[in-house]
């Protein structure tokens, strides 16, 4: 095909792309987003599909058969496990206002600027080649269907730069991720444009690589059938399907792990899922749109493959390229530009995100630091730094393709497409256990985080990047073979003399033993600072602290509300934060610039600052505004490095003394309980034993009376006998009330709780006590109205408290006295409410006859029967249910106990455990039953 009509099809198709990405960020401008739906965030992760999976996967397929699938099985299983990892990782990120993976990792590990700055380092090193690859597929592609080079051998490396297409694809893909990946300082915001452009371009890569597909198998051939009986006659095809080989050397679970870690852990990806989500329910539809998406691009990749190679014997064209070869050799000339511009989707898709995302994280983690710690006079005088960190940023993107580019220049020619990638997927891989390990052990530290993946990369580096530049030859070819200095044990592919592995398998096998190994031994040995244990639990425990306020005392300075507004001011540009600052005064009311900085606006500060420097560097910011004074970033940081360790060690001495102090105060308050239970002890075996020894003494008398005299008459007998019953029924209750206290403390109670009918159960109670009633003279009033409402109750529980309160009624008042049980509605649920003309209860006593034990009296005296623990049982049983106890009483008034039960309409939707939210209110003691 003509190069005018290629290259004119190309920059169309770039043409659309940014009036795409104009055209999103024009409407988010607008408020209306074109990235908040479910399918456009699914298709933006497609991302993961480079000419990786455009051509690399045919050309594996070439090769190893079915042995290109674990690069999407891993993928696929991320996605079964992304309610447990995805999800929590889009919450703290959006808690911490996280830019990168860069500063999540060192967000949180107190925030280290070390630690960031190390991430980022890698992940520029370790996306370089990947982003060659992109470059060199295009470059391939690209001659193969101008016809230059149909082998698709040299991609453009024999060429000058200046007619290298590869150098050119670099410069617009520089030019659309500065225009729509910088747009904003705030890093933490969402690029509508991109996201929009980026999900697009899933659309048309699918969609040629679909055509390129169906015209192999049912224009080239007549159906799949016929391919593969076609293709199983020919015996170098047949073995790729019967021999695997790639399932005897492990490389299957190297790859499965591999493509695991990478779909979390390269920017790119990192960017999409994350930092550009904005809405955490997006994820459970991508959850299964992203796996049917690797689904359908893959469907033909086995046909494309064989038909390739039988189309092309000897391998005459690279098996990378069959994707354009096939529509050329069969004439489909528009076919075979379509499958060009698919690849050209895949390429620039995944060099824009990437770029943008490692600019932030050069910007954020590596240049910001570095100009924070410069002593610089003209930085000092800049009172809007936003145009200059717009300026690094755009800066890095031009760096990193130029990086990019370099390295396709140099080991381009040395491996194939899936080589390449794979060579970046094992560096971001050892992200992984900081990551990971991060988000779920509240124990990993900072210097176990920096050991563990400083050691794994620099293994990574030495097993994988090196030797890529050998087989390149920009290092001796004895480097590989022999070793460095000839030291056999130090050959890069056989370290320490492990043999037998595939490169690939050899590298993450070491990389990750060291990277783990040193990371847990090293937090296990460490002891972190009290900030880096701060952070550790806002990210272990994220779901149970959601947005947790700034604790008191967390924040030490003097800054006023001005100091705040102009260091802020200073990085994000004066109208971006007076916009930031308006919008907090509508939620939470004026400001006044003189007045002093409370906690949660210097939270709200630093969040503003993070998303624009990124976590580690705002703090270090934000502490200029300590004294409320201008104070320059190089002295800054030198008082910050002078005074590091000594506010740290202050810190853990006040928080140690603090510790101290609470642990002291709850010894006293446990020691004073202990007092009260061990006197609360005495008086219940001193009442338990006084109450058992009476009816087993009446029980004694009479059985020996019984024994004597076995001629006593009749009639007298049946009067024992009767009294010997009663004394048992006395003791049985006893011991029942002893047991049912013990079991309700042990949670071992069987509680039967549903919509009950609450005048049923205390009908069945009133006839249980009537009796009580009647031998004492006492007049029961029972008022149960008609058409009560179900409550949510435990039948059996209820009779139980409601027999406790009308037997205490009976107890406490005289012969010929009144009670009374009546029934009302309150609100949300049924009062119960008992009655008696009793003596009354004293204000000083009603707050304790609940508690274990308790009886109004003198213990020796004038003390009623029993234990004490009706009451308390029935308070427990009561709050189980959700409702509260209480009584209203005073001396020589009577006294009325009260309690409520929850309605089954509304205590469908509590807790059945939840008695926090109804702790009894002892001051409602005031109130009329």
């Amino acid at each position: 095909m003509p190069w005018p009509t290629i290259v004119a099809a190309s920059f169309a198709y770039l043409l659309l792309l940014f009036a795409i990405a104009w055209w999103a960020d024009r409407r988010a401008d607008g408020g209306r987003s074109v990235i908040a739906s479910p399918y456009v965030y699914a298709l933006s992760l497609a991302v993961y599909c480079t000419t990786w999976t455009f051509y690399g996967s045919v050309g594996r397929a070439a090769s190893l058969g079915i042995g290109f699938l674990p690069i999407y099985l891993g993928p696929t299983l991320l996605m079964l496990l992304g309610p447990l990892v995805l999800r929590k990782i889009l919450r703290i990120a959006k808690a911490q206002r996280i830019t990168s993976i860069a500063d999540f990792i060192a967000s949180r590990y107190g925030r280290s600027q070390g630690l960031g700055g190390l991430v980022a380092l890698t992940a520029v090193i370790g996306v370089t080649p990947y982003i060659a690859l992109q470059l060199k597929a295009v470059a391939v592609s690209f001659d193969v269907l101008w016809g230059t080079d149909p082998s698709g051998a040299t991609g453009g490396l024999s060429l000058p730069v200046v007619l290298d297409n590869a150098f050119y694809v670099a410069v617009v893909m520089a030019a659309f991720a500065i225009i729509f990946g910088t747009r904003h300082i705030d890093a933490a915001e969402h690029h509508e444009g991109m996201v929009a452009a980026i999900a697009f371009e899933s659309v048309v890569k699918l969609v040629a690589f679909l055509a390129v597909g169906a015209a192999v198998v049912w224009s080239l051939h007549d159906g799949p059938t016929e391919l593969f009986a076609t293709a199983a006659e020919h015996p170098e095809i047949r073995d790729l399907f019967t021999s695997a080989p790639a399932l005897a050397d492990g490389s299957w679970l190297t790859m499965t792990l591999l493509s695991m870690a990478a779909v979390l852990c390269l920017p790119r990806q990192f960017q999409v899922t994350v930092i550009e989500n904005v809405d955490e329910r997006h994820l459970t539809r991508a959850l299964w749109l992203f796996p049917l998406y690797m689904l359908l691009i893959n469907l033909f990749v086995l046909p494309v493959a064989v038909a390739g190679l039988m189309r092309f014997p000897d391998r005459a064209v690279d098996p990378d390229m069959f994707v354009v070869a096939l529509p050329l050799a069969a004439g489909n000339e528009w076919l075979a530009l379509l499958a060009f511009i698919g690849g050209l989707s895949a390429a620039t898709g995944m060099i824009v995100v990437e770029a943008i995302a490692l600019s932030t994280m050069v910007c954020n983690d590596i240049v910001m630091p570095l100009l924070l710690r410069a002593r610089s006079a003209r930085l000092e005088r800049l009172h809007d730094l936003s145009p200059l960190l717009l300026t690094i940023r755009r800066a890095a993107i031009v760096a990193i393709l130029l990086l990019g580019y370099l390295y396709f220049r140099i080991a381009g020619s040395a491996y194939a497409l899936s080589a390449i990638g794979l060579i970046s997927f094992t560096a971001v891989a050892q992200f992984a256990p900081a990551l990971i390990g991060g988000v779920y052990w509240a124990g990993a530290t900072r210097r176990g985080a920096l050991a563990g993946l400083g050691t794994g990369i620099l293994t990574w580096a030495y097993t994988l990047l090196l030797p890529s530049f050998a087989r390149s030859g920009w290092l001796p070819a004895s480097f590989i073979d022999q070793g460095p200095w000839g030291v056999a044990l130090l050959r890069p592919y056989a370290l320490f003399g492990l043999d037998g592995m595939d490169p690939l398998t050899h590298a993450l096998f070491w990389s990750m033993l060291l990277n783990i190994g040193l990371y847990v031994v090293v937090s296990l040995l460490d002891h972190p600072g009290l900030g880096e244990r701060a952070q550790a639990t806002a990210f272990v425990e994220v779901f149970q602290h959601r947005d947790t306020p700034l604790p008191a005392g967390a924040w030490r300075g003097t800054a006023t509300v001005g100091d705040l507004q102009r260091i802020v001011a200073r990085f994000l540009g004066p109208q971006r934060a007076e916009a930031a600052f308006a919008q907090y005064v509508r939620r939470n009311g004026p400001l006044e610039p003189d007045r002093r900085a409370g906690a949660e606006l210097v939270r709200f500060a630093e969040r503003l600052l993070a998303g624009a420097i990124g976590a580690a560097s705002a703090r270090v910011a934000l502490a200029s505004a300590v004294e409320g004074g201008e104070v320059s970033y190089p002295e800054l940081m030198r008082m910050l490095d002078e005074t590091s360790h000594v506010i740290e060690y202050s810190r853990q001495l006040e928080h140690k003394t603090a510790e101290l102090q609470r642990a002291s105060a709850a010894l006293r308050a446990a020691n004073e309980r202990l007092t009260e239970l061990d006197r609360l002890k005495d008086e219940f075996l001193s009442t338990v034993t006084h109450e058992l020894r009476t009816p087993l003494t009446s029980i004694r008398a009479l059985t020996e009376v019984l024994h004597d005299n076995p001629d006593i008459e009749l009639e007298q007998r049946q009067e024992f006998l009767g009294l010997v019953i009663t004394e048992s029924e006395r003791l049985t209750r006893l011991i029942n009330q002893v047991l049912d206290m013990a079991k309700i403390e042990a949670g071992e109670i069987d509680w039967q709780v549903r919509p009950m009918d609450l005048g049923a159960a205390l009908e069945q109670a009133a006839a249980a006590t009537a009796r009580l009633f009647h031998e004492r003279g006492i007049a029961l009033a029972v008022t149960i109205p008609h058409g009560l409402p179900p409550v949510r109750g435990d039948h059996d529980r209820l009779v139980q408290v409601a027999v406790n309160l009308l037997s205490n009624a009976a107890k406490f008042t005289p012969a010929g006295g009144r009670a009374s049980l009546s029934v009302a509605a309150e609100g949300d649920a049924l009062r119960v409410s008992v009655t008696d003309s009793g003596p009354g209860i004293a204000a000083e006593h009603q707050a304790i006859v609940f508690d274990r034990f308790r009886q109004v009296g003198d213990t020796m005296t004038d003390k009623p029967q029993g234990t004490g623990l009706g009451l308390a049982i029935s308070k427990r049983i009561v709050e189980h249910l959700g409702g509260r106890i209480w009584v209203a009483s005073a001396p020589g008034k009577g006294a009325t106990f009260a309690f409520t039960v929850p309605l089954a309409t509304m205590a469908t939707a509590m807790s059945q455990n939840d008695q926090t939210a109804k702790e009894p209110d002892h001051t409602a003691g005031t109130r009329s039953g």
